[in-house]
């Protein structure tokens, strides 16, 4: 009886090493990428930074340094970030291959498309987030200082700190739509469930609004308006990657009947 039931034990203890050893494997290759980006994004630090500073929604802005380590530290937060953009669309398609034997040949093809996607919809919120919620809050803050009678000055690793806390996020979030999209196709999440949690997602999506834009009720609608119609589509997208599944699988179930 207990060498059954050993037996039982190894059996199940085989698949899980072996999703774990595939899941290893995956994520090697992805941080061999990041790896390979890494060295791509210091050479492209330089050139983003300067069209970051020329850029800038205020003329004339002159940045400082207050340690011998910012302008080290801001190099490496740039080729960090440069690699990570350049890394989704890989780190997309090891998910799905990682995720791709539990699915049909029907799912495979279909979840395969979503991987360029993900970088279009990151570099959409990217936009989105620079050119839109960016110098609302950048010139919101500058009014105040002056309202205060405050010197301008700022530091280097604070300016982009401050730019960066807004404009990930908010590209990240951009990918809300593509992610509920794939896990609905492999059936993780069903549109039920998106809307029994819409109450919960749309005061989260209102927080992060309220936190990353200035205290004024325009410019929270200029974020979370769009955020929410985001999940909003999520929910649409939802739906319909949960119908197709849902009609593949009756179609194969129908096959095996007969």
């Amino acid at each position: 009886m207990k060498d059954s039931s050993s037996a039982r034990q190894d059996e199940n203890w085989m698949p899980i090493m072996e999703h774990l050893g595939e899941l290893r494997k995956r994520i090697i290759y992805c941080l061999i990428v990041f790896v390979l980006g890494l060295v791509g994004g210091l050479f492209g630090a330089q050139p983003v930074f300067d069209y970051l500073v020329a850029a800038a929604p205020t003329e004339n802005l002159k940045l400082n340094v207050f340690s011998p380590w910012d302008a080290i530290g801001l190099y490496m937060k740039f080729a960090i970030i440069i690699s990570f953009i350049l890394a989704i669309p890989h780190t997309m398609f090891q998910l799905w291959a990682f995720v791709r034997p539990a699915l049909g040949k029907q799912e495979q093809r279909a979840t395969l498309r979503y991987v360029p996607w993900a970088l279009v919809m990151f570099l959409i919120g990217l936009a989105f987030s620079y050119f839109v919620v960016f110098p609302m809050a950048y010139l919101f803050t500058e009014k105040i200082t002056e309202t205060m009678g405050l010197e301008q000055t700022y530091g280097v690793a604070q300016y982009f700190a401050f730019l960066f806390n807004i404009l990930i996020p908010i590209s990240l979030l951009f990918e809300l739509p593509l992610v509920i999209l794939f896990l609905s196709r492999i059936g993780i999440v069903t549109p039920d469930l998106l809307k029994r949690i819409r109450k919960v997602a749309w005061f989260v999506l209102i927080i992060i609004g309220v936190m990353i834009t200035p205290p004024d009720v325009v410019s929270d609608l200029l974020v979370a308006v769009p955020l929410i119609l985001l999940y909003e589509l999520s929910v649409l997208l939802s739906r319909i990657a949960y119908g197709k599944r849902m009609k593949a699988r009756e179609k194969r179930e129908l096959e095996d009947s007969e």
